[in-house]
């Protein structure tokens, strides 16, 4: 995504870094994937609408997302995500 972000419009943390300054505890930073926008902390499908909305290719996904209809699909499939995520994992370490 940051090469994506040619404009620059993401500050991305790497929440692993000791060194970088989270604005949660790291534990939750790094269960579900979150963004701050317009100073609202954002999470899960939300938090992905949001980059996608920052980045002009992914700007129209991002306004899609954005719909209550899609929002709650959305949510729903990335929880379904989360718990499957460890294993791809696992495969592809």
């Amino acid at each position: 995504m940051q090469r994506l972000d040619w404009l620059r419009r993401i500050g991305f943390i790497d929440a692993v870094d000791q060194n970088a300054t989270c604005p949660l505890e790291r534990e939750q930073l790094l269960a579900r994937f979150h963004a701050l926008e317009n100073g609202k902390l954002l999470s899960g499908a939300s938090a992905f609408a949001a980059m996608w909305r920052a980045i002009p290719l992914l700007w129209p996904l991002g306004m899609m997302a954005s719909l209550q209809a899609t929002a709650r699909m959305q949510n729903w499939t990335y929880g379904h995500f989360l718990t499957a995520r460890p294993r791809p994992q696992r495969v592809f370490k």
